[in-house]
């Protein structure tokens, strides 16, 4: 029945002069989300809406999924698109469609009539009266109910003639793009995936970066890392994935730092490794799954620490979400089952039994001159090595 989707976005409405640009961002978004789908689709913008039409047989179902993942879209309307060939014609098209799209006519309903073209001879309350009688005269089993039906008959009054009565909820958020680039530190746990997701939802285009520690950590770890990646880009479009191989430099802080400092100092090293990538991909910030107090390394004492060594500026979707909020959104957007797949990571290969929870910068700065000999060599080597994966 329905060859086209009215598209509704939510934000972009209040920007004012620079709303064009980021309907078209939303819009390459859109193109980008339905690549896979099989079917052709013509996508046009027209006064404050967007319209996704299958130019010939598609998957409704599939179309449907791919488009509740365009950051930007707040409502997806299955809409029938009719020509205005005056009020009698409207008429039989509303009934028509009621009669398709409810079998079952023992419901109460609300016509809500939208006139966005003021040249149309009726009014919006005269047309919800006009067509409230017309649908109660052929289907006498219906009846009106003003506050709370169970479906609101929708007719948008604009060049041509939209009628729908579904609004599917889409992911809201920003059109990926429109608020520059970040580089996520990717794990293969919870949390990081979640925060490339949510800080994606704000626009930002993301790359990331996973820290891989062959022999320790399998190569099943990194195609897990590889798995979330792509999950996050059925949402955030296509991450470039650097793939950092961290043993030499592991092995040479473990030797040369006490251990309860272990795990301040890898992440120091991953930030300053992340920071030259983002540099060179011109990204704006770093990105991390951290929330406050969730283990030693993320107190806020310890996130000073890490932070310490970056010029960038770090952003942590999270850092105020407790782990069963993080949980519920990784379900929601499919993350969750990869990663708890038991695979483990650098980060968990290496965690020291007592790790400092309150470290001093004056104390880690000293222990990390024990490094001054090859370290930057060694991080020189990991980031001449890193392997870069498209995950889309």
């Amino acid at each position: 029945m329905f060859k086209a989707f009215l598209i509704k976005y939510g934000e972009i409405g209040i920007k004012g002069k620079n709303r064009h640009l980021f309907e078209a961002a939303l819009v390459q978004q859109i193109k980008y989300a339905l690549k896979p789908v099989e079917g052709e689709f013509s996508i046009t913008r027209e006064q404050g809406r967007i319209y996704v039409e299958a130019l010939g047989e598609y998957d409704y179902q599939e179309t449907l999924e791919h488009l509740k993942c365009v950051f930007g879209i707040v409502g997806i309307c299955p809409v029938v698109i009719v020509e205005d060939e005056g009020f009698e014609k409207l008429a039989e098209d509303v009934i028509s469609y009621l009669d398709h799209r409810y079998p079952d006519k023992h419901m109460t309903f609300k016509v809500h009539t939208r006139r966005a073209r003021k040249n149309y001879p009726l009014c919006s309350m005269e047309a919800n009266a006009l067509l409230g009688e017309r649908i109660l005269e052929a289907f006498p089993e219906m009846k009106v109910d003003v506050h709370h039906p169970d479906i609101l008959v929708n007719i948008e009054i604009r060049k041509k003639i939209n009628l729908y009565s579904e609004v599917l909820p889409g992911p809201g958020g920003m059109p990926v793009g429109t608020n520059g680039k970040g580089m996520l530190l990717l794990s293969g746990g919870i949390d990081s995936p979640v925060a490339g997701y949510m800080i994606a939802k704000r626009g930002v285009k993301i790359d990331a970066v996973y820290f891989h520690a062959p022999p320790y950590t399998s190569e099943r770890a990194k195609q897990k890392v590889v798995d979330l990646a792509r999950i996050v880009a059925k949402y955030a479009g296509p991450i470039y994935l650097k793939v950092v191989n961290f043993t030499d430099i592991q092995m040479y802080i473990y030797e040369q730092c006490p251990h309860e400092e272990l795990t301040i100092i890898m992440r120091r090293y991953m930030m300053r490794i992340a920071e030259h990538f983002a540099e060179e991909t011109g990204s704006l910030g770093l990105i991390t799954g951290e929330s406050i107090g969730q283990v030693a390394s993320q107190t806020m004492q310890s996130l000073a620490a890490t932070d310490e060594v970056c010029r960038f500026p770090v952003y942590r979707p999270l850092i105020g979400f407790d782990k069963q909020e993080i949980i519920a959104v990784s379900e929601k957007i499919g993350t969750y089952e990869t990663s708890v797949l038991p695979y483990e990571d650098c980060c968990t290969i290496f965690v020291a039994k007592h790790p400092v929870t309150k470290p001093s910068l004056k104390v880690i700065r000293r222990s990390e001159t024990h490094l001054k000999e090859k370290i930057d060599e060694m991080v020189q080597t990991a980031i001449e090595t890193a392997e870069t994966i498209i995950a889309e």
